[in-house]
């Protein structure tokens, strides 16, 4: 964080200093309660139902106290401590935000999608990490109370900063860019995913949608031309310049020619009338788009196309993302438990058309979460998509994901199929199945401890 007087403070959120000295500088801001309090020198927005340690906070401190508690309360602080009352923490707490952000003009970067966002960002990272000093937010980690910490890790060094976006329920992707104030925004994708927190599809399309007025005036939307819910987002009002990538639709970063190739993805970029030849690490053609939207993003942040190309050459895909390894037998594991909807376990079997062609075949499936009243529907059309294709063992864990084995069996499916509520017994069976000429693709979530310990044992075990 780059360091703020508590004088200065004081005057940007008009607060009335009730104990302490305001000669010095805060070097972290948290919400308390919210964020832990780990260091010296933390500026601390404490809400008036919120109970203050006083004894750890003057063990950390210097420590500051922003709140609108009763004064009574407020002249608890010890020596350590400075205290300043506002009439109100939540708009101290905005008018902080407002200010600290305002204090930097680089490329902000947020972004949002079903699937894609964490290696999307990532592969934003690794790129322009060559070339700047970049604050990003880390892995997965995107839900909102990050933000604050995220928003206050820019510092005066920093050049560029690159967000994800977490979206569990409406309003949160509004909250977020509020906090963020995107200079660029991408959609990779909308999917099918927290229809428990969006009540259904259109909501959660519309919970997306956040983004596209989250978007600093004159900023730019990054969106996936080919997407078909994306294509349901009304851009009428957005006043910024749209940028559009994509394989099939007319797009401003448009790849062809797209083939496997040796641990990646090659194909044929064409911007502005001129044509590149791109390599991504990883499979499928979902990487593609990721790697589209990344070189876009980039250009937009002030990079080269051939510095953004380069730049992806030596990305190394993220764990768990169909991560590739030999195991048991000398079978092939595809790992795939970073997470799981319907969205991400149809680019998965896409990927598996291609690689799986002359190999048996074996698909462990685990429950989709958070699909509300959809539950049902969705495990069953993926269900359908297992029976399309030519596997040989399908093996299903959870009380959901039977409905995906049900409806495979009922669409007549060739594969051998086992439910199992739990991982328990499920190595038992793979075990005499595997061999050279296997290849297990695991697809389950994030949540699941045990999924992801299963899937490692598999390929620890070559």
């Amino acid at each position: 964080m780059q360091p703020i007087s508590v004088q200065k403070l004081r005057t940007v959120l008009q607060g009335k200093l009730i104990h302490g000295s305001e000669q010095w500088s805060v070097q972290q801001a948290i919400y308390y309660n919210r964020h832990d309090l780990t260091k010296s020198h933390s500026l601390m927005f404490v809400s008036r139902n919120d109970k203050i340690n006083w004894q750890e906070v003057d063990r950390k401190g210097p420590s500051l106290i922003i709140s609108d508690k009763p004064s009574t309360e407020l002249k608890s602080a010890l020596a350590n401590t400075t205290v300043l009352q506002v009439k109100s923490v939540a708009q101290a707490y905005w008018t902080f935000i407002e200010y600290y952000r305002g204090l930097f003009q680089i490329p902000v970067v947020a972004l949002t999608g079903t699937c894609g966002k964490t290696t999307t960002k990532e592969m934003l990272k690794h790129i322009a990490s060559k070339h700047w000093q970049v604050q990003a937010s880390v892995s997965s980690k995107n839900e909102p109370r990050q933000s604050l910490p995220y928003l206050t890790g820019i510092e005066e060094k920093t050049q560029a900063a690159i967000f994800e976006l977490g979206l569990g329920n409406t309003g949160n992707i509004k909250h977020q860019c509020m906090i963020y104030q995107p200079t660029i925004g991408i959609i990779t994708n909308i999917g099918v995913h927290h229809l428990d927190g969006c009540l259904n599809l259109e909501g959660y399309i519309k919970a997306k949608a956040e983004i596209v007025e989250g978007i600093k005036e004159d900023g730019t939307l990054i969106i996936n031309a080919d997407d078909t819910n994306i294509k349901k987002i009304s851009l009428k009002k957005f006043k910024g310049k749209i940028i559009k990538f994509g394989l099939h639709e007319t797009a401003d970063f448009k790849a062809s020619n797209v083939e496997f190739a040796n641990t990646g993805m090659k194909f044929t970029l064409e911007v502005d009338a001129i044509t590149y030849n791109v390599f991504v690490p990883g499979y499928g053609e979902h990487q593609v788009y990721n790697a589209l939207a990344a070189i876009a993003a980039c250009r937009e942040m002030g990079l080269t196309i051939r510095q953004a190309i380069a730049g992806l050459r030596t990305f190394k895909q993220m764990a768990r993302h169909l991560e590739f390894t030999t195991g048991l037998g000398d079978s092939t594991i595809i790992d795939d438990t970073w997470t799981n909807n319907p969205t991400s376990v149809e680019a998965a079997l896409k990927v598996l058309d291609t690689v799986g062609k002359e190999k048996k075949v074996i698909l462990v499936l685990g429950d989709i979460k958070r699909l509300g009243n959809f539950e049902e529907k969705y495990h069953r059309e993926i269900g359908s998509m297992v029976a399309e294709r030519k596997i040989d063992t399908l093996i299903t864990i959870g009380k959901r994901a039977e409905k995906i084995a049900d409806q495979a069996q009922k669409d007549g499916t060739s594969a051998e199929v086992h439910t199992f509520k739990e991982v328990t017994g499920v190595l038992e069976l793979l075990k005499p199945k595997l061999d050279a000429d296997t290849i297990v693709l695991i697809k389950g979530p994030m949540s699941s401890r045990s999924m992801i310990e299963f899937a490692n044992t598999l390929k620890n075990s070559s």
